[in-house]
């Protein structure tokens, strides 16, 4: 029988590694549901072609990640690194394209801002998760919500992922 539980990285203060657990399951769910994609799945964007495809999908998960693990450690994101990321949307609001990248380098990238995002949470301290960091259009968020939604973004977009893999291999 398997146990479902989260396993709180060692060296991080109790909340903030519940919250890092959180992240690393989701995290690993979203590498299994993706394992074995073939390119024609990557790469579907629907019947239409108006979708999103699971490509765009994970870059952009990895892109928000990343903007995410500067935010919390209070500072901007380094000119190279958006770069060699990408925007998080065009100027259309749109996911930006991606074409003809390999899944592994894909993971291989947003394997990259996960390990940063442990060595942020690893740099943080329970008595961090209130205090507030920017968030989009002005706003501000906490810590904790932060890293929180590091988690329910990864999930609410593995719903989308599963999805479009479901369409892509029974044509619909």
């Amino acid at each position: 029988m398997h146990l479902f539980d989260l396993a709180p990285q060692q060296g991080m203060t109790p909340v903030i590694g519940m919250l890092h657990a959180a992240v690393e399951d989701t995290y690993h769910r979203l590498q299994a549901t993706c394992a074995g994609l073939s390119e024609e799945e990557l790469y579907y964007k629907g019947p239409n072609g108006s979708l999103n495809s699971i490509a765009q999908l994970l870059k952009h998960l990895a892109v928000v990640d990343l903007h995410w693990v500067y935010r919390l450690r209070g500072e901007s994101v380094p000119d190279e690194l958006v770069q060699q990321f990408g925007p998080m949307a065009t100027e259309e609001g749109r996911l930006p394209e991606i074409e003809g990248v390999p899944l592994e380098d894909l993971f291989s990238q947003y394997d990259r801002v996960q390990d940063m995002f442990r060595q942020a949470c690893l740099i943080l301290t329970d008595e961090d998760l209130e205090r507030k960091v920017p968030y989009e259009n002005g706003a501000e968020a906490t810590v904790r919500w932060g890293i929180w939604h590091i988690a329910d973004h990864s999930r609410y977009h593995q719903a989308h992922m599963a999805w479009l893999k479901k369409m892509c291999r029974t044509g619909l």
